[in-house]
């Protein structure tokens, strides 16, 4: 029953998208598809994203206005632990909208490995369609060159890794001092990043690349129209990732 419902809820629908997609937005080309499904799927999850960018917005408020109530009440671990919880309450912060983000995102990323691996040709591509999507025939699977399902492609899992890597580093530029731990992440992230990408087929990293440079553009809107007070003194603004 649970595979039933995973095939049409899940893999079928997405299946038909991307040959949608494929068919009459992405000029008959599989790679240009992933993106433009990525880009489809982050605007439908736009709200979730607004929230989780809100959610950023407050937590910045909350993590100064405590920050304040610590050092004033160094000396009691005690009141620390209630004010900090009566700050979370009063700014409503909840991860919510993020994690379910993330959670719907992994999925998807999920079914585009199931659908790369079953194969985008054939029966079964004819058995998947629905009626009213046309069999686009031979499926165009090169992107610029690169075979899309390829496994072990270093060189595009090595650009979303590198610019994981630039996109971590330039939001800590105002950082004057990296303890240990900052610097593991900085490093070993995107390390970890390009060997998961180089293990997956090449797919992967066009639609985790897509989705980084839609999530930056978010968190750079936000920046722009809602400055969080440490950005106006001058003083770096924390991380995001």
């Amino acid at each position: 029953m649970l595979s039933a419902i995973w095939y049409s809820f899940l893999y079928q629908p997405l299946f038909n998208a991307l040959i949608w997609i494929y068919e009459n937005v992405a000029g008959q080309n599989l790679g240009w598809a992933v993106i433009w499904l990525t880009i489809f799927l982050r605007i439908v999850l736009l709200p979730l994203s607004i929230l989780s960018e809100r959610n950023a917005i407050l937590q910045e408020k909350a993590s100064t206005e405590a920050a304040g109530v610590l050092k004033a009440l160094k000396n009691d671990h005690v009141a620390q632990k209630e004010a900090v919880r009566k700050i979370t309450k009063k700014y409503h912060l909840s991860p919510w909208a993020k994690v379910l983000s993330l959670g719907i995102q992994g999925l998807v990323l999920v079914l585009l490995y199931q659908v790369f691996i079953n194969g985008i040709t054939g029966e079964r591509m004819v058995n998947t369609l629905y009626d009213f999507i046309n069999f686009p025939g031979k499926v165009n699977t090169l992107f610029y060159g690169f075979e899309i399902g390829r496994l072990h492609d270093s060189l595009w899992a090595g650009i979303a890794a590198g610019y994981l890597f630039i996109s971590i580093f330039l939001e800590s530029r105002g950082r004057k001092y990296w303890d240990r731990s900052q610097l593991y992440y900085l490093i070993f992230f995107p390390l970890f990043t390009f060997f998961v990408l180089w293990y997956l087929p090449m797919v992967k990293s066009l639609f985790i690349l897509t989705t980084m440079i839609f999530s930056d553009i978010l968190h750079l809107l936000r920046h722009i129209f809602f400055p969080s007070k440490k950005a106006e003194t001058g003083a770096p603004a924390p991380a995001h990732h």
